[in-house]
């Protein structure tokens, strides 16, 4: 597939982000499961053991620019769906949300595959810093418009 150099700005970005979530949330969609839901599961899938209930809903805060309460939200549906488990003020994959996760994973890696797999390495590199920088900065804007 050949394309013409399109420079990079927040269209572009946007557009490649709705393109990417469109191809996750055909997924998720099929297992019941919503993209805020699937991306709080996550680090919650891949720690080695309980994660801090705090911590988690903060680290979806930041990630997907969402209210507490919303973060916090989330994780109750989890619970409630049986993926996670909670003790005290942690959470754990429950086997049930480790299935899921996996499946998930699988049936994402090869549209990843397809769309990911043919980029040089250093295009891939490139990308990851500019990116990177764009996230920073929109970052700090997001906090400097708070104050």
């Amino acid at each position: 597939m050949t394309t013409t150099a399109t420079p990079a700005n927040a269209r572009t970005l946007g557009l490649a982000h709705y393109a990417a979530r469109a191809v996750l949330e055909s997924v998720l969609v099929r297992h019941g499961v919503g993209f805020q839901q699937q991306i709080t599961l996550r680090p919650v899938a891949l720690a080695a053991g309980p994660v801090d209930r705090g911590q988690l809903a903060a680290d979806t805060v930041a990630a997907l620019k969402v209210d507490e309460d919303s973060a916090q939200g989330t994780i109750d549906e989890l619970i409630t769906a049986g993926l996670v488990g909670t003790d005290a003020s942690d959470v754990r994959i429950t086997d049930a949300g480790r299935e899921l996760f996996e499946r998930i994973t699988k049936e994402t890696s090869a549209a990843s595959t397809r769309i990911w797999g043919d980029i040089p390495e250093e295009d891939l590199a490139t990308a990851g810093r500019v990116l990177t920088l764009i996230t920073e900065r929109a970052n700090a804007e997001l906090t400097a418009v708070a104050k």
